[in-house]
């Protein structure tokens, strides 16, 4: 019988910088997810009786035992498998540094009971305290080398700044901010969208949240997941989500862009965090953060 009880916080993915809403599955689906997973994979010829739970949010990601694969399940109205699939593999054959599928099966999409499936590769930790910046920058550059090879279609970054203006005007979503700081977040959103625009940077196929929680530290050196989140931007965008000593480090980078797109950013997963809906983790004081963030930038502590 499969053990999976104990939700576990994955080390690789923390996760406070996400900026989309996260809502966790609920136990039951919970339940069948993790039978789904497990007869997914066992039809595969992948021994599964163990399944630990890793991280829970809109997907549910497990690690199943004997056979030490990792798969990702979501509800099939809610998932974008395919892309993620098709995009992997095609970064993995450009060499950039991504997770890739279980070379074991053939990469797929397994529908099952209402979810879908995807088989990756388990990549045990290499090491505590995550990816040292300056690896992590140059990490991040490969991969966007290769993106800029790519022809995919993806939403530009503006796009999360109006859904995320949109939660503004929403005062129903967000009924806890106060006036001030609602206006604060517009006004930010709004002025600094429109300075990333004007600055005319060049724009180009990004990962969209590459922030620790999805940067493995593997022995092969950081490895990027989670690549359904891809948008078009500047690549400071990206690097707005990485830790602040990273920037040092990413060769060309336009210090005073990233600057604003960090500050971009904040403003996006401050809104997220105020959303009545959003039920990421402890999200009610991350959101006080993030908004204090915003204030200290803006001068208005």
């Amino acid at each position: 019988m499969a053990r999976y009880g104990t939700r576990v916080a994955c080390p690789e993915r923390p996760g406070p910088l996400e900026e989309e809403g996260s809502v966790p599955m609920r136990e039951p689906e919970v339940h069948r997810a993790v039978v789904a997973a497990r007869e997914v994979a066992a039809s595969l010829g992948l021994p599964a009786e163990e399944a630990a739970v890793l991280h829970d949010s809109n997907k549910l990601t497990l690690r199943l035992l004997p056979a030490d694969t990792l798969a990702r399940v979501a509800p099939v109205a809610d998932q974008v498998a395919r892309f993620e699939v098709g995009l992997a593999r095609r970064l993995t054959a450009a060499g950039c540094p991504v997770g890739t599928l279980d070379p074991r099966v053939a990469p797929d999409v397994h529908e099952r009971d209402g979810f879908v499936v995807t088989l990756w590769t388990y990549y045990p930790p290499a090491a505590p305290g995550g990816v040292p910046p300056a690896d992590l920058a140059r990490a991040l550059a490969v991969l966007h080398a290769g993106m800029r090879e790519l022809d995919v279609p993806a939403p530009r970054f503006t796009e999360r700044v109006a859904r995320a203006q949109h939660l503004l005007a929403d005062h129903d979503r967000t009924p806890a901010l106060a006036p001030e700081d609602r206006a604060l977040l517009q006004e930010t959103l709004g002025a600094t969208a429109e300075w990333i625009t004007a600055r005319g940077a060049p724009e180009q196929l990004l990962h969209g949240e590459p922030h620790p929680g999805n940067v493995l530290a593997t022995a092969r050196g950081p490895l990027f997941i989670d690549l359904e989140t891809c948008c078009r931007g500047p690549v400071e965008f990206d690097l707005a989500h990485t830790p602040e000593a990273a920037g040092a480090h990413y060769p060309g980078a336009d210090q005073e862009l990233l600057r604003r797109c960090r500050l971009l950013v904040s403003a996006i997963v401050a809104v997220w965090r105020w959303d009545r809906e959003d039920r990421f983790p402890d999200g009610t004081r991350l959101g006080r953060e993030w908004l204090a963030r915003v204030r200290d930038a803006a001068g208005r502590t």
